[in-house]
């Protein structure tokens, strides 16, 4: 799928549609010191095993694709609330 560099979109810091600059999120490195990551190595380890049932095959064949939008008037960024559910989505310069 191809979306433009640039759209027009709801901004709610405006509260109005602006103008905003389109790119596509993506998730940063997680911790290994966080709080969940501690606890669930914790719960691993020992008599029991796994917490949650390990994943052997993924059933999907694509990834959800969450945009995010810059509003070029107070430059905050918003991000649509579903992602869209795309093989390959590809911003047109």
């Amino acid at each position: 799928m191809k979306i433009p560099k640039e759209m027009k979109h709801y901004c709610p810091s405006c509260k109005k549609h602006q103008l905003h600059t389109v790119s596509i999120y993506k998730a940063g490195k997680q911790r290994g010191s966080s709080l969940g990551a501690r606890r669930h190595e914790e719960d691993r380890k020992g008599y029991g095993g796994q917490k949650f049932p390990e994943l052997k095959r993924t059933a999907k064949t694509t990834k959800k694709v969450t945009l995010r939008y810059k509003c070029q008037d107070c430059s905050k960024y918003n991000m649509k609330s579903r992602g869209l559910r795309i093989r390959k989505m590809e911003i047109l310069a």
